[in-house]
């Protein structure tokens, strides 16, 4: 493969990513203040809207959760271009369903139907770009895979928040579509997916099939290898931890250092935009100062750290700076444990990266659950509880051995 096209079609495939987290990124800031004014149109009162904002939030990963696994095994026995294809329709079709929902039952549905179909894209599209990378370059791909991520969820909230100034009514002969300040964002959104759509459909290539010869049984032998089992463990630490960390820092900075929504929403924008930036960074150069397996190992350690230091400082500048370490902690683990994954089997990487998706979902459902529950006895359990599980994930990394040899 050309240069020139495998250039081009890296592109196509970051571009999908930074779409899909695009609309992420913009629901954030939005979907409590959706939800309310569907909810209040039924007469809910204040817990009922709470409890559904709940819900809204984790039913959307939970979905991911169930589904990822099957478009990874159906990636690699079709290639990687239908699947893609498939998880930008659903990702559409999720977007204009939020922006027109005129109910709670329309926007779950939404919801629901964005966790089943938008759950092929990432893993897929990182699996693809496994497939067009050498192993020499595969941690450094993943990380621009991750900057991709990181940009979307930088710059949703800020369109999002543009966005939402508009304030429309249009009626069709189906009835009145509400499109108000909180609806318009998600409408943007699904355009701009329906033109990656296009572009992607035409541009990219398809990847090989998978040998049909490859059994089940014998992949399933290979891929739930202890060193498998450890990195599903990590993703799923770390995965856990910073959402955990998203979900009670909103509240704690709220709350407790009485920050407004525009503090608090630069302390989100400040850890993606230090993800964004420091990936590339640790893949490319940190392989010639340290190992995967110490990056691994150093990144969870200042996570830890920073994590449990946090509760204990209220200045806003502190602050800010705990969440650049942290950040940049999360930025020197992320890559390397996908790109781990990606090279344990060159014939099943699809499935693998799902199951590893899988396991990141999970801990997407789990970390706002317990975060919050933890609140309940003061807002220094779950930032301890969590920066105390990241130190004890550090044992961990000494397991990280590949066939018999221990990750350099």
């Amino acid at each position: 493969m050309k240069r020139k096209e495998k250039l081009n079609r890296i592109f196509l495939i970051l571009l999908s990513l930074f779409v899909v987290m695009l609309g992420y990124g913009i629901l954030l800031p939005t979907l409590p203040y959706y939800t309310e004014r569907l909810a209040l149109k039924e007469n809910l009162d204040t817990d009922s809207i709470n409890f559904h904002i709940g819900l809204l939030t984790s039913i959307y990963p939970f979905f991911q959760l169930l589904f990822v696994v099957v478009w990874g095994k159906l990636s690699d026995k079709y290639g990687r271009k239908p699947i893609i294809i498939c998880g930008l329709v659903g990702f559409v079709i999720m977007q204009l369903l939020t922006g027109l929902a005129t109910s709670l039952t329309m926007l779950y549905i939404a919801r629901i139907f964005g966790g089943v179909f938008t759950s092929a894209v990432i893993p897929v599209s990182n699996a693809y770009l496994s497939d067009i990378t050498s192993e020499k370059r595969r941690t450094k791909i993943m990380a621009w895979s991750g900057v991709a991520i990181s940009s979307g969820v930088i710059f949703g909230p800020v369109i999002g928040g543009f966005l939402s100034q508009t304030n429309i009514h249009i009626k069709y002969r189906i009835g009145l579509l509400h499109l108000d300040r909180f609806s318009v964002p998600f409408l943007f959104v699904a355009l701009l997916g329906l033109i990656v759509l296009f572009v992607v459909m035409k541009w990219l290539k398809n990847t090989a099939r998978a040998h049909k010869f490859t059994t089940q049984k014998a992949s399933l032998r290979f891929t739930f290898t202890k060193y498998f089992i450890v990195l599903l463990v990590l993703s799923f630490i770390i995965q856990f931890v910073v959402t955990l960390f998203e979900t009670v820092f909103s509240i704690y900075g709220k709350d407790e250092l009485g920050f407004n929504s525009n503090q608090v929403g630069f302390g989100f924008m400040l850890c993606g935009s230090i993800m964004a930036v420091l990936q590339p960074v640790f893949a490319t150069y940190g392989e010639k100062l340290l190992s995967t397996k110490k990056q691994i190992a150093l990144g969870l350690f200042i996570s830890g750290l920073s994590l449990i230091a946090f509760p204990f400082f209220n200045n806003e500048f502190l602050v800010y700076g705990l969440i650049v370490v942290f950040a940049a902690g999360g930025a020197m683990v992320t890559p390397n444990l996908l790109s781990a994954v990606s090279l344990i089997s060159n014939k099943n990487i699809g499935r693998n990266i799902s199951i590893q998706s899988s396991t990141n979902s999970i801990g997407q459902i789990l970390g706002p659950i317990l975060g919050t529950w933890l609140i309940t006895g003061g807002f220094y359990y779950p930032f301890i509880i969590a920066g105390i599980i990241v130190l004890v994930a550090m044992g961990l990394v000494h397991l990280l051995k590949r066939h018999n040899k221990v990750i350099n």
